[in-house]
């Protein structure tokens, strides 16, 4: 008969961390093995298999760490399937970040919580069971995404892989995808679909008010605190948390949401007793992280922290196949909505296929609206179609003379075209370079662009 129980490898030359984690371990069920140096850990990972490992990095009185990674480098050949998971110091992140690249699980920081630790260990040993992720429930709620392309299939088929673990989700893709409507799928298909889901737009919350919107404040606080408020991550407690447009978060700020992450620990403004919370995070963006991380404006050890899993929205382009069905949809919205019998011609359905929409889904239901209340005999014909990017095209002449300036310069003569094409009206201007009318907002603030003034 097989054992079902998960043995787990720890790996510390402290005698005193191995008895604490050993303990922990063995009252939650868990069957333990320690080994106090890189020998020992090597001989017993050759000789049998386990379930996960449980590694320091600073072992053997090793100050560089580089004995540490020279063992997550050995254990990664010999078992490459094991999950594992590193001990660090504060100080050392560096390591931890450095082992994640060599393909470590996570990592977790001196002095650790217990319930945060038990909680990444039950992640890391139910990502790596493939029975257990194969186990697909069919009353999977897809939160009304719409989408039968291989591509959409695909990303649902590893939502349902991803929302009953715990496991930190990183939401890649392109403005007015559905990064929100996939992060409220994860959450309602998770053990915590009864717990809060708070979501956050980071990008619309400034540097000085960071602190105050994401871990509340006491009555006091500070000038005009009237009364005492929760935060964000508070109000989160026992749920998800869904941190959008993360790519925009400053950098002080990045740092604070860091320490949240890793220790589920805050302090209230005006407060000094901290506050433990228990919450899944879930982030998204459609900015290049690496990149950014590579230009030292994203911090890498969040970049880490944040991606565990990383789940990329496909762009509407690259699956034209959904457009009927998301049509059909948004026109019985419309129908539900007036009343009215509106359908769609089939030139006019293959004029929107031939569409490459750079605003996406978002812009695809604003075309289709519009289009319902132009038509006057209740079928959208071509002629009722427009796209409200003809602002693209002198976008692009306009972009065309900046060969040789910077991509601010390029970015700020775009939005400018688009505002001048439509005479200052920020939505439409919005919808014409695929981005949401906030994302606008924080672009002009940044350029000092007054529209009133295009």
């Amino acid at each position: 008969m097989i054992n079902s129980i998960p043995t787990i490898l720890i790996v510390d030359d402290d005698r005193t961390i191995r008895d604490s984690i050993s303990f922990l371990l063995k009252r939650k069920g868990y069957e333990v093995a320690t080994a106090a140096s890189d020998p020992e850990c090597v001989t017993l990972l050759r000789e049998r298999s386990f379930s996960l490992i449980i590694m320091d990095m600073n072992f053997s009185l090793s100050t560089s760490g580089q004995e540490g990674l020279d063992l997550l480098r050995k254990a990664r050949i010999l078992h490459p399937d094991t999950p594992v998971i590193l001990i660090s110091a504060w100080g050392s992140i560096d390591l931890a970040v450095e082992g994640m690249r060599l393909g470590a699980f996570d990592f977790i920081t001196k002095p650790w919580n217990n319930l945060l630790l038990l909680q990444r260990i039950e992640t890391a040993l139910t990502l790596s069971n493939s029975k257990s992720n194969a186990q697909i429930s069919d009353d999977f709620d897809s939160c009304g995404i719409i989408g039968r392309s291989p591509q959409m299939l695909s990303l649902l088929e590893s939502v349902k892989k991803v929302a009953p673990t715990d496991a930190p989700v990183l939401i890649l893709g392109e403005n007015g995808t559905g990064k929100e409507l996939i992060a409220t799928a994860i959450h309602r298909n998770s053990q915590r679909a009864n717990n809060p889901f708070v979501m956050v737009n980071l990008g619309g919350i400034s540097q000085s008010l960071f602190e105050s919107e994401m871990f509340g404040h006491s009555k006091g606080a500070f000038t005009g605190a009237a009364n005492s408020r929760i935060g964000r991550f508070e109000a989160a407690d026992k749920g998800t948390i869904f941190l959008d447009e993360i790519g925009d978060l400053d950098l002080s700020c990045q740092v604070k949401l860091l320490r949240v992450l890793q220790q589920h620990t805050f302090e209230r403004l005006g407060e000094t007793r901290p506050v433990k919370v228990d919450f899944r995070p879930v982030c998204a963006t459609n900015a290049d992280l690496p990149s950014m991380v590579a230009s030292r404006t994203f911090r890498e050890d969040l970049f880490y922290r944040i991606n565990l899993i990383t789940l990329q929205v496909p762009p509407l382009r690259e699956r034209r196949d959904d457009i009927p069905l998301l049509v059909d949809h948004f026109l019985d919205q419309y129908r539900q909505l007036s009343g009215n019998s509106v359908r769609i011609s089939r030139p006019a359905l293959a004029e929107l296929m031939r569409y490459n929409f750079p605003g996406n889904i978002r812009q695809l239901k604003n075309i289709v609206d519009r289009a319902a209340i132009l038509c006057s005999d209740g079928v959208i014909e071509p002629q009722h179609i427009d796209f409200g990017v003809e602002a693209s095209n002198s976008v692009q002449s306009q972009v065309a003379p900046f060969s040789g300036a910077t991509l601010e310069e390029i970015e700020k003569q775009t939005i400018s075209a688009a505002l001048a094409k439509y005479e200052g009206n920020l939505t439409r201007a919005a919808s014409a370079l695929g981005i949401t009318r906030q994302a606008l907002y924080r672009k002009l603030e940044k350029y000092n662009i007054n529209p009133s003034q295009i």
